[in-house]
């Protein structure tokens, strides 16, 4: 939760994207299985950034990758973030794949 939050207070204080435009813990359904993510972010009223947050003690691994992967497959938002809150990695969605980026575009 501590992790959440900080992200989410950064996306609102430094990157300055309304508190609106943000949706925390919301259901999405892959296949037959319910799951939750943790941030995504709107612009225009299409998600944007969706920001997987692990607790500080779990490590960034390609496990956690390939779930953020999965759930933007259902919200196909074009920048990804996994963060553990020690370490934060994004990505930019390109034609055929993500890309490595080193910051988040500001509102």
């Amino acid at each position: 939760e501590w992790v959440r939050q900080n992200f989410l207070l950064y996306l609102i204080h430094v990157k300055q994207y309304p508190a609106s435009l943000l949706a925390v813990e919301k259901k999405i359904t892959i296949t037959t299985v319910t799951k939750r993510f943790d941030i995504v972010l709107y612009k225009n009223s299409v998600p944007y950034i969706l920001i997987e947050c692990k607790e500080m003690n779990v490590p960034l691994t390609e496990a956690v990758l390939k779930q953020v992967l999965q759930y933007n497959t259902i919200i196909n938002a074009n920048y990804l973030v996994v963060t553990n809150g020690n370490h934060c990695v994004a990505f930019k969605r390109t034609e055929t794949s993500f890309e490595l980026v080193n910051e988040l575009p500001a509102n």
